[in-house]
């Protein structure tokens, strides 16, 4: 168990993810989590960070085993790209860019413009626009457009996620908000300014460069898959 510890650690070492904000930044809820300030940047004890990922792992170990469908959040540009593609891979739903409020809150609504959509494509694929006037057509490409946009990651989402995977939990607040609202948990990578309060299995560590964000999702991503 040592050996793995020290892998770990070694591993998030080489990612980045020991790297905090600014110190004067720091949220009062992460400060048991820092080892210490140089050039007055918050550097994490990686030791407490790999003792939370282990037990987000077996959370999401869990979530696996009992088929559970878990939405992976982070719609900011160092995250996107690592969410859909980790997402995509556990043909699991995602929001790699702006929250829509209500998403979970108001899923019932959301459900129904996601069922617009879905409506919208299948008459485009199956030729059913062709009745419409070019200018009619026009503005249902654009509708079709921005639905996609909004809502092409939960297209899949037929009910409320079990749990969520959150790339920082300042950023995607509102999305944070109404998983509480609603009793889902939340894991969540979240940097040195994050308010961890509402977040069950938080991962003290750096949201902020795509090799630490594509770490640990890698490893929780490994712990659903395993068997």
């Amino acid at each position: 168990m040592k050996n793995e510890a020290k892998t770990a650690i070694d591993a998030m070492f080489s990612a980045g993810s020991h790297f905090g904000l600014g110190r004067s930044r720091r949220h009062p809820t992460v400060a048991k989590y820092i080892f210490g300030t140089k050039n007055r940047t918050d550097i994490f004890d990686l030791e407490k960070t790999d003792e939370l990922l282990g037990k987000a792992k077996e959370f999401m170990n869990k979530l696996g085993k009992e088929g559970k469908t878990v939405l992976i959040v982070g719609g900011k540009k160092e995250a996107c790209q690592a969410v859909k593609t980790t997402a995509q891979n556990l043909n699991m739903p995602y929001v790699d860019g702006r929250w829509i409020g209500g998403s979970l809150t108001n899923f019932g609504n959301i459900r129904k413009r996601i069922e617009r959509y879905e409506s919208l494509v299948s008459d485009k694929e199956k030729g059913e626009l062709a009745k419409y006037t070019k200018r009619e057509r026009m503005l249902l490409d654009k509708e079709i457009a921005k639905l996609e946009k909004m809502f092409l990651g939960i297209v899949p989402m037929k009910k409320l996620p079990d749990a969520l995977v959150v790339i920082d939990p300042k950023y995607e607040d509102i999305a944070i908000r109404e998983a509480d609202n609603i009793g889902i948990p939340v894991v969540a990578l979240a940097n040195s300014d994050c308010d961890i309060s509402k977040v069950k299995y938080p991962i003290v560590g750096n949201d902020a460069t795509k090799s630490s964000i594509s770490y640990f999702l890698g490893e929780l991503a490994n712990a659903f898959s395993a068997k």
